[in-house]
């Protein structure tokens, strides 16, 4: 089964929380500091649960949430923020988002985030083979 978490941010020690906590629970691990890696990740690796920073130099977060929609209706894209304001969660949830960390992030929330959306992702896959 396809454990793999794309993880979006600006910040190295953010990734490297995300990727020490992630890998050590036994899942695939991928980074990017900018939208247009986070691209070229997804265009090569089948990625459908992401991470991904709202304040990004270049593309933001939200247009980058967006442009994957268009390719990957049903992956799991969580949004994570240092900042947080009601127009910003409303503008999530138009772009696609499925839901809205803010940092910091407690780990064990993180976790139950990623269990949750795993076992949707295998749910939707068992009543539609091939998505």
């Amino acid at each position: 089964m396809n454990r793999k978490i794309l993880v979006v941010d600006d910040e190295k020690s953010i990734r490297d929380l995300f990727e020490s906590a992630f890998s050590d629970a036994g899942y695939e691990v991928h980074l990017a500091e900018n939208g247009d890696r986070a691209l070229d990740i997804l265009g090569s690796q089948e990625i459908e649960l992401i991470f991904l920073d709202l304040k990004l130099f270049g593309m933001n977060g939200i247009d980058l949430c967006r442009q994957i929609r268009t390719t990957k209706p049903i992956a799991i894209i969580y949004a994570i923020t240092g900042w947080s304001g009601l127009f910003e969660i409303e503008e999530c949830r138009e772009a696609g988002f499925d839901d809205y960390f803010k940092k910091p992030v407690a780990l064990d929330l993180l976790f139950k985030a990623v269990g949750d959306a795993f076992e949707k992702l295998d749910r939707w896959k068992r009543r539609y083979p091939g998505t």
